[in-house]
């Protein structure tokens, strides 16, 4: 399994970034897919994720500001982030079966 993860950059507070991830060798839409980050010094967190039936689940610290869609036929996964915070900045990973993404770089800075 190869996750292909992008889409990040440099934004400023308030704005959005989309990020996608790509993979070869399984299909999102049969397990758990997920979006980590890690934040420069600390831990590996999950900011989203969906199950094989299309249901998603957030933490209250990016509730109402990101969203995760799949795309089945392009076997592609997205994560749309608004109002962006300058705390989300972080490496992004997307995560299947047990793989990880190689991660993209986010930062909201002014």
């Amino acid at each position: 399994v190869q996750l292909q993860a992008s889409g990040g950059g440099l934004v400023h507070p308030g704005g959005s970034l989309t990020l996608s991830c790509a993979a070869s060798g399984a299909h999102f839409g049969v397990n758990v897919t997920a979006w980590y980050r890690q934040p420069p010094g600390e831990r590996r967190e999950i900011v989203a994720m969906m199950d094989g039936g299309g249901n998603t689940n957030y933490p209250d610290s990016v509730k109402g500001r990101f969203a995760m869609t799949r795309d089945d036929v392009k076997n592609t996964a997205a994560l749309q982030m608004d109002s962006l915070k300058p705390e989300d900045t972080g490496v992004y990973y997307c995560y299947h079966l047990g793989f990880w993404g190689q991660g993209t770089q986010v930062t909201v800075s002014s």
